[in-house]
């Protein structure tokens, strides 16, 4: 028999994304609307050692769907990596009367919420939130949409001074093991070269490819390049690489780091977080453990963990050929 849950905790853990406050909202008022209790908890698994716990109803998530971030605060914890504070977190929860937790984050946090259910049995579910896409079991993780907007209007903006000047912008996006920012982005801005991690170009075609685009007439280039590409040690090595074999561009780089983060989510998103919010919860009061909830063909699914933990998530080769056409 599955036990009886009457207070769910939720907390958001790892980098955060647009999107999370909006799945904060969805769980405390599911969980508001089956009568059961919810508890915040702050700063992701560090807060859970500290017992820095609060309760939340429907008014305390007025006006976050909007917003950012997340109201919760998120933080790494080498504390919950040892057992002892894995201990003293379980000893948290009892006293607090938590009898499940939704854990908001990618799969470094999905990982500590395994290892604290098989230790403790205690019920967990998974609700992935990272702009990098990258977790098996989903087609989009929370803050994935609004990272692309993101990535697209500032590629738009540097276009308009590239083509002002008639240089080649490296712009380098987020992604260290997965390309689907930058693949996504470079289409949707109409760049003329995609590098992520799971297609090596090389030096050579990358070469050869911008060479063409200045004798098709091209007066400027847009070259998108994923934080893990592997074509050379980082950006600025490939920037001083390019000026040494093709003189004739005028290099510049763009690293847009974290403000891909930021901003206020997207429609899809807030979306998103709403629909897997209630799924997360209602999953747990069907007595259900270990799985992560996502999205797959438009219909909210569940995943085990493990599955959406050790699982690689495929990048589109329909797109990188469709890349390869736009380029020409």
């Amino acid at each position: 028999m599955p036990k009886t849950i009457k207070k769910v905790g939720v907390l958001t853990s790892g980098g955060d994304s647009p999107g999370m406050n909006a799945a904060i909202r969805s769980v405390v008022r599911t969980c508001a609307y089956h009568n059961i209790e919810c508890i915040g908890i702050y700063r992701g698994y560090q807060g859970m050692i500290e017992g820095d716990f609060k309760e939340m109803g429907p008014r305390s998530v007025n006006n976050i769907v909007n917003k950012g971030g997340t109201i919760l605060k998120s933080a790494r914890s080498v504390d919950f990596r040892t057992p002892e504070g894995r201990k003293k977190a379980h000893e948290n929860l009892v006293k607090a009367g938590v009898d499940a937790l939704v854990v908001i984050g990618g799969d470094g946090s999905f990982t500590g919420g395994l290892i604290f259910n098989s230790e403790y049995d205690f019920p967990v579910i998974g609700i992935p939130g990272t702009i990098d896409n990258d977790i098996y079991g989903t087609s989009h993780t929370l803050g994935y949409d609004t990272a692309l907007n993101t990535v697209v209007d500032s590629i738009d903006k540097i276009r308009d001074t590239a083509s002002s000047h008639n240089r080649l912008f490296f712009v380098e996006v987020m992604g260290r093991d997965a390309g689907h920012i930058a693949l996504n982005a470079g289409i949707g801005a109409g760049a003329e070269e995609i590098l992520i991690p799971e297609e090596d170009l090389g030096l050579d075609r990358l070469l050869d490819s911008l060479q063409k685009s200045k004798a098709s007439g091209k007066s400027s280039s847009i070259v998108v390049i994923a934080e893990g590409d592997k074509i050379g040690k980082n950006v600025f090595e490939l920037k001083d690489y390019v000026e040494a074999n093709l003189p004739e561009y005028d290099v510049r780089v763009s690293v847009l780091g974290h403000m891909q983060r930021g901003g206020s989510p997207s429609c899809f998103d807030r979306v998103l977080a709403s629909r897997l919010g209630v799924k997360a919860v209602e999953s747990l009061l069907e007595g259900k453990s270990n799985y992560m909830v996502g999205l797959k063909e438009d219909k909210v699914v569940l995943t085990p963990l493990e599955q959406a933990i050790k699982g690689k998530s495929e990048i589109d080769r329909e797109l990188l050929r469709v890349s390869d056409i736009m380029s020409t």
